[in-house]
């Protein structure tokens, strides 16, 4: 097949174009830097979000298009029809942010969207939000040639390693430095379910050209849960990270993503996955188990000398410092020059 992949070059995708690649297909990926072309992958430089960089690629007809990028409902109005009509299957990317609190998710479960009464937070177009009006456009569309993948989070040796809301470029800097990362406990007893990106691409790419997909929803991930505390656990086993109990008040005033929190972090996942494994051929014993990949996966990024370890921003740090006590941060930070140093002294005070 002759597949466009829209946004490839992020975690998921790396995984997915390779997949299909190795598979015979002829594979083109967006990527706003030059990068070298090799095999059956194609590059093809340019910004996915620029209308005339989109429509030069939608002028071809393709056999399918997998899209990554993360639309606002606006951008995405003015192209889903676009898209649709280039291609004989459109894989959109959607998230399992969706879903409302359920006991175990399944693709029926109620979505954010349409069963809360926030009316501060349905004024925003937030990822969540955003991605459930996407979904709404295709579902209204009056074609069936789409299919929509809701993935779980997932992590790899790319350096996706999440902990609670916080990415890694957060708490495993911190880790690594042995300075304490402030979460509440309110958040670390919630059960995640955390997949490989690897075994989500493979859910993925078997959906592409699979009759059984069009018109379906599928939420892409392991059935394997355990709680926030548990996956902290696990990192501990390659990292001497320190976990310091903040309350969940003070966190969310130290961190952006708030709605991420409230309507994500603080509910039990717990994913039921038979419908993915039942339209790609896969069982859940074949995917990867989260005690022997999560760890290995970490201990691998962090032995890439290619790999440079650095904080998301000094004034994250300054604010988890706050939380924690003291300027434990601080001394990395003075090599950055006079603006790190005033930002985390902003944030700290």
């Amino acid at each position: 097949m002759k597949i466009l992949i829209l946004g490839g070059t992020g975690a998921m995708g790396v995984h997915v174009r390779q997949l299909l690649s190795e598979w015979g297909n002829e594979v083109v990926v967006t990527t706003r830097h030059a990068r070298q072309s090799f095999h059956e992958i194609r590059y093809c430089v340019g910004n996915a979000k620029d209308p005339l960089f989109l429509s030069s690629l939608l002028n071809e007809h393709w056999d399918a298009i997998l899209d990554f990028m993360v639309w606002s409902t606006e951008e995405f109005r003015d192209r889903y029809k676009s898209l649709l009509n280039a291609t004989d299957q459109y894989i959109f990317t959607s998230s399992y942010r969706v879903y409302n609190d359920d006991d175990v998710i399944t693709e029926s479960s109620p979505r954010l969207l349409d069963t809360i009464d926030d009316e501060e937070y349905l004024k925003t177009d937030e990822y969540a939000l955003a991605k459930a009006r996407c979904e709404n456009l295709l579902l209204n569309s009056g074609k069936l040639n789409w299919t929509i993948v809701r993935p779980a989070v997932t992590y790899d040796g790319s350096g996706r390693f999440q902990l609670t809301v916080l990415e890694s470029n957060a708490w495993l800097w911190r880790a690594v430095q042995g300075i304490p990362v402030p979460l509440p406990d309110a958040v670390l007893d919630v059960q995640a379910t955390m997949s490989w990106g690897g075994d989500v691409a493979r859910m993925i790419a078997l959906l592409v050209g699979n009759k059984k997909a069009f018109g379906e929803i599928y939420t892409v991930s392991t059935s394997e849960h355990m709680t926030w505390r548990e996956i902290g656990d696990l990192y501990r086993t390659v990292v001497p990270l320190k976990i310091l109990s903040v309350p969940l008040s003070d966190f969310e005033r130290a961190h952006s993503a708030v709605y991420q929190i409230k309507y994500d972090r603080m509910f039990n996942r717990v994913i039921d996955n038979s419908k993915v494994l039942q339209a790609t051929g896969l069982h859940q014993e074949q995917l990867s188990e989260i005690h022997d990949k999560l760890p290995s996966e970490l201990r691998a990024y962090l032995n890439n000398s290619q790999n440079n370890l650095t904080y998301n921003s000094a004034g994250a740090q300054g604010e988890y410092d706050r939380l924690v006590g003291g300027v434990p941060s601080l001394h990395h930070i003075l090599a950055q020059g006079p603006i790190a140093i005033a930002k985390y002294v902003k944030h700290r005070i």
